[in-house]
């Protein structure tokens, strides 16, 4: 019988070179951490703010439910498909294969796309700070950091990743200290004031809190990223799921109580200025802590981008080998790692490229408002496919087999609705294009089958 896709098992030799299983589970969630970032909700802040009328903790909160009930649904998968496809393996196998790879080309694009965005802000900030040095010439060095940390191997990236975790960690903490200070001396808060972050009787409106949740769920964007090494971890079946959702709590938790002191500091009902409201929590740190910490947090985040646009970089190398080693892309440049590293070297290179390009091309704004379409795309999918696989053939009980991931796809859709018209335009022209490549590909298989069927 004839395969419908490209999810045809083809042996490699023994001698071809695979991914070694190095990493142990405080490596996923330092790699999750990373490539969502500790300083995650200061970007958005202002943006939430203003849209949810206050109420930043309570939209970063419900956000972070949603997304544990995805995190829930990729660990699961990846229990039974440990392998570096991540989405696209898990609902290529569980659904259809053309499904399959829809889900992974779009996650394709919010992979390539998170280097992007972070090579065009690092390089604006720096190129603001010094300006004698081109935006084209930063962007330049950018993206050889990324590419060249990226081919030394998956150890160096865990150090790498471990040490900005940490650096991020020491920056949020000063910030937490300044702001609990000014909270406590300047805006001094009583009675029903400390509970005004979660809800202010002032500003709430249902319409605006779900609203402002749909972008707080920016927040969480990168957790996949783990169940992309699952052929790289040690007790895949365990650590991949607990890494994903200890990742989507701690950071949510982590989130929660940085909102928390900001909104202290600077209340809801204190809109930001339209100048201001991408940058609003810089300014929050001008306001709690001075010229200081407004040029730490400044530096902080250039480094969280880094570290982000380092991690996407890595994950998308893997998601590009996973679909090459099944044939869904050329085999012979996607599908091989290098045998000396063991790591898919054609794909880190063809992505620095890549990336190096974006840069020139697109604005943090645009990059940023497309990502999140191939994002909640591979979300949809991967709790389509735990519900398929769970509650209708697997006999293996799991805690509520039917209910989380119907949730969990629930939401994602209500999001993935919600997008801007602009990036849903850019993120079809992004799918056509990849099923066009999916049909071409297909063509030629079918062609070099012929022959062999005909004998």
């Amino acid at each position: 019988m004839e395969n419908s896709g490209f999810m045809t098992e083809v042996e490699l030799p023994t001698s071809t070179p695979g991914l070694r299983r190095s990493l142990k589970l405080r490596h996923l969630v330092l790699y999750g951490i990373i490539i969502i970032q500790p300083t995650a909700p200061m970007s958005i802040y202002g943006v939430v703010s203003n849209v949810a009328g206050g109420q930043v903790v309570t939209t970063v909160l419900i956000a972070m439910v949603a997304m544990l009930l995805t995190a829930v649904s990729y660990g699961r998968m990846a229990r039974i498909y440990p392998s570096a496809g991540s989405a696209y393996t898990y609902v290529a196998r569980e659904l259809h294969p053309l499904i399959g790879y829809i889900v992974g080309w779009a996650m394709l694009m919010d992979y390539v796309l998170n280097p992007i965005i972070c090579t065009v802000w690092c390089s604006v900030a720096c190129n603001e700070m010094v300006p004698r040095i081109p935006f084209a010439a930063w962007a330049l060095a950018f993206v050889l950091v990324f590419t060249g940390l990226n081919l030394r191997g998956v150890q160096t990236s865990a150090r790498v990743n471990a040490i900005l975790a940490l650096g991020m960690s020491i920056v949020v903490v000063v910030f937490l200290a300044f702001g609990i200070h000014y909270v406590a001396t300047v805006m001094r808060p009583h009675g029903g004031e400390w509970l005004r972050p979660f809800c202010d009787p002032a500003t709430f409106s249902a319409s605006r809190l779900f609203q402002g949740t749909s972008i707080a769920v920016l927040t969480y964007i990168g957790f996949d990223g783990i169940s992309t090494m699952s052929e790289e971890v040690e007790n895949p079946r365990r650590n991949v799921m607990l890494g994903t959702v200890f990742t989507c709590f701690a950071i949510g938790i982590l989130s929660a109580v940085e909102v928390y002191v900001a909104q202290l500091a600077w209340p809801g009902r204190e809109r930001f200025d339209a100048a201001i409201v991408d940058t609003a929590f810089v300014h929050v740190a001008l306001r709690v802590g001075g010229r200081f910490l407004f040029l730490l947090l400044n530096a902080t985040l250039i480094v969280a981008n880094m570290g982000s646009g380092i991690a996407a970089q890595f994950g998308a190398a893997r998601l590009l080998y996973g679909m090459g080693r099944e044939n869904a892309l050329p085999r012979r440049f996607f599908g091989v790692v290098s045998a000396k590293t063991a790591i898919p070297r054609n794909n880190v290179l063809l992505l620095g490229l890549v990336t190096l390009i974006g840069s020139l091309l697109l604005t943090f704004e645009r990059g940023a408002e497309m990502l999140n379409f191939g994002a909640f795309i591979a979300f949809m999918g991967v709790n389509v496919a735990a519900l398929v696989h769970y509650k209708i053939r697997s006999k293996e009980k799991v805690l509520m087999p039917a209910l989380i991931p119907v949730l969990g796809f629930l939401v994602c859709a209500f999001i993935w609705l919600h997008l801007n018209h602009a990036a849903q335009l850019l993120g079809s022209l992004w799918l056509a294009v990849g099923l066009a490549n999916y049909f071409l590909m297909r063509r030629r298989q079918v062609q070099r089958s012929g022959p062999a069927a005909a004998q």
